[in-house]
């Protein structure tokens, strides 16, 4: 067999793939980096996210004064999954956090800042670490910008990994990749790193593996056609979790842009078209999709006040809402009712019983939706992919096409856990396969 001519593949090239090839770059090893989308730049899952990594105990929080510790965060990971998270992963993900913001904002120059205005349900300290955009759009320009700038990493866009072949001792040996229109071509290697993403936009694979949101507006990246998981289930690989999923309870319609939770944190709360409220909203934004879809038409309102409105005027996509005209304002109670087309004494009661709002309100209608996968291949803390509990050598997966630490269905789903087991998984990837290929040199 002819030589890899680079050490590793990558394929991905959202912040799983980005972060795995920064990583074994950085450690002087070759990289292809390749996406099956022309418009990955802007249409992966980190470029829609609200760029929020959660870690703990770091020099962040330690300058705010925060005595959170990675063990803090294992717990609240537990709490929130009810003991289902996998704990593998759950333990490599909080241990690899002080190391991986810091190696953002150190080495691949993200100006990284804790983010302390508010907390999302389930984290019992300011830990999620952020930029100031605050903005996924931005984070993933980052992030490729230091792509674009090594010349160990070659990108290759658009360009579909096919399949990975595996040698007589069971470890990688080939890639079959393809671009638009063009013949299969087979490639040497000697690592290969899954970081395709979920299955999110597979609409069949949704309604065999997660029956319950099957049919609900999909917000994620077009790319997540599950081909990683596929790739590693014709190896014979593990795999876990797959009813895992990452739900939003406020996406507003028709407009399309996601409500920030942080309407909820600071007060706003969710009416139905009968202008009651239907749960716990501050349990989690995640859960609520489901919730929302089961009100009539699918739909809800988030309720909030100009107070509410000031405070997230800090967030990139709060902003996009407003300069939309997704928020709709009323002056009095009976105006507000109006415009979300619901009985004014149930509403009235639904303010008075709330409380903490003053006119005058601001409506957003929202439907609930799926945003990506939480189940994958089952990996170690390395992101190495399992066969029978033992590391396929060589293959790696991280983000969406691995498991992640979300338990069981959307209520395990922690603010920020996607985006670090997209991050962390692939920095950690990134240093395996470098500690494994440099040490065999």
């Amino acid at each position: 067999m002819t030589e890899a001519e680079f050490d590793v593949i990558v394929a991905g090239a959202g912040g799983a793939g980005t972060a795995a090839a920064l990583a074994a770059a950085g450690s002087g090893l070759s990289v292809l980096l390749l996406d099956h989308l022309a418009s990955f730049r802007r249409g992966c899952n980190t470029y829609m996210s609200t760029a929020m990594v959660p870690a703990a105990g770091t020099r962040w929080q330690q300058a705010a004064g925060i005595g959170d510790s990675t063990k803090v965060f294992y717990d609240d990971i537990v709490r929130k999954t009810k003991g289902r998270a996998y704990p593998v992963l759950a333990r490599a993900l909080t241990e690899v956090g002080p190391e991986l913001v810091e190696w953002l904002a150190d080495t691949q120059g993200l100006p990284i800042e804790l983010a302390t205005d508010f907390n999302y349900p389930g984290h019992t300290h300011y830990r999620c670490h952020t930029i100031p955009e605050r903005s996924g759009h931005a984070l993933h320009g980052h992030l490729m910008a230091r792509v674009d700038e090594s010349t160990a990493i070659d990108l290759a866009s658009p360009m579909e990994l096919r399949a990975v072949h595996l040698g007589a001792g069971g470890e990688v040996a080939e890639a079959v990749v393809a671009a638009p229109g063009a013949p299969e071509e087979t490639l040497a290697a000697r690592s290969v790193v899954l970081a395709t993403g979920g299955f999110g936009a597979n609409q069949a694979m949704v309604a065999r593996l997660i029956p319950e949101i099957a049919g609900a507006l999909y917000f994620g990246s077009e790319g997540c056609t599950g081909d990683g998981l596929r790739i590693g289930q014709e190896l014979g690989a593990d795999t876990g979790y797959l009813d895992a999923y990452q739900g939003h309870g406020s996406v507003a319609t028709p407009h399309g842009i996601m409500v920030t939770w942080a309407t909820v944190m600071h007060g706003g709360f969710l009416v139905n078209a009968a202008g009651r409220r239907f749960g716990d909203e501050r349990a989690g934004y995640s859960e609520y999709a489901r919730e929302v879809l089961r009100q009539p038409g699918g739909v809800a309102w988030t309720v909030i006040d100009r107070r509410i409105d000031g405070l997230c005027r800090s967030i990139g996509d709060y902003r996009d809402l407003v300069e939309s005209g997704a928020v709709v304002w009323s002056e009095t109670d009976a105006e507000l009712a109006k415009t979300i087309g619901c009985p004014e004494d149930a509403l009235a009661e639904t303010l008075a019983e709330t409380g903490g709002l003053a006119p005058p309100y601001g409506a957003i209608k929202v439907t609930g939706a799926l945003f990506h996968t939480q189940g994958g291949l089952l990996t170690d803390g390395r992101g190495a992919v399992l066969k029978g509990g033992t590391r396929i050598p060589g293959l790696y997966a991280a983000g969406g096409a691995a498991a992640g630490v979300s338990g069981h269905g959307p209520d395990g789903y922690l603010a920020g856990n996607g985006l670090l087991a997209a991050l962390g998984l692939g920095y950690l990837a990134g240093k395996a396969v470098a500690a494994t290929l440099t040490g065999t040199r």
